[in-house]
């Protein structure tokens, strides 16, 4: 029988609608509730986001108060059509490490620890997996065989999810440091998540950064591994589904 794997939005927090207003910047969107309230909420998704908070965008918040947070809500998702998507760019490598701890990802399921934030260098990397748990006390990455970067995924246009929706140097940058980390003996891979239900496959938006299309088949070519999953978003949680195409 196979595990599903799901994890709520914003944390389990309780979910409103709203409508969106305005970005005054990168981390806040003004949105306004059904009761006419109009409140702000933080933004995870650091992206360009043209396609999606357009005005009236139908928005999901996660009502999530506390001390210290300057915002009482959490963009969860937004409207395309009735494909609820997601913006929470955090969503996935908490999907990704549920999904590898319960040895639900076919590729990765012979490794049994998994490790978050593994730095090597002057490099940080999302997962370090390795078949048991390293001897030493202190890791920093050295004893974990298999190092793991996740990818978040948007937008789509016809099927095709395109990544990414901005230029990423830092992006670029891991995909050719995994690629020499494989040279040194160490299996790494990519895991571009698919955070909606409407995509078939997965390619690199070229028109946005052709640097790092021509970067991720340049290393995929030099041995790195490259995977995608569609992970459809609803009111429950995003899950994870099935394995998709990656067009390099």
């Amino acid at each position: 029988m196979e595990t599903t794997i799901q994890i709520g939005l914003v944390g389990g927090a309780p979910l409103v609608q709203a409508t969106f207003l305005e970005r005054p910047n990168r981390f806040l969107v003004l949105a306004q509730l059904a009761d006419g309230a109009i409140v702000q909420a933080h933004l995870a998704d650091r992206g360009r986001l043209l396609t999606k908070l357009v005005p009236a965008a139908q928005l999901v918040l996660g009502h999530k108060p506390a001390e210290g947070r300057k915002t009482a809500y959490q963009v969860a998702g937004v409207y395309q059509a009735n494909e609820l998507v997601s913006l929470d760019t955090g969503l996935p490598n908490r999907l990704v490490e549920a999904a590898l701890r319960a040895q639900a990802l076919a590729p990765f399921a012979e490794y049994r620890h998994v490790e978050r934030e593994v730095k090597l260098g002057a490099s940080r990397f999302d997962f370090g997996l390795a078949p048991a748990p390293p001897t030493k006390a202190k890791r920093h990455g050295g004893e974990c065989p298999w190092l793991v970067e996740v990818k978040s995924v948007g937008d789509a246009e016809h099927g095709l999810a395109l990544f990414p929706d901005a230029p990423t140097v830092r992006g670029r940058r891991h995909l050719l440091e995994l690629a020499e980390l494989h040279e040194q003996g160490r299996r790494t891979a990519v895991i571009f998540i698919v955070q909606r239900g409407d995509a078939q496959r997965v390619a690199v938006n070229r028109h946005v950064d052709p640097a790092f299309a021509e970067s991720l088949a340049a290393v995929a070519a030099r041995g790195v591994e490259i995977y995608a999953y569609r992970c459809p978003l609803s009111l429950a949680g995003i899950r994870l589904a099935e394995q998709l195409p990656v067009e390099l």
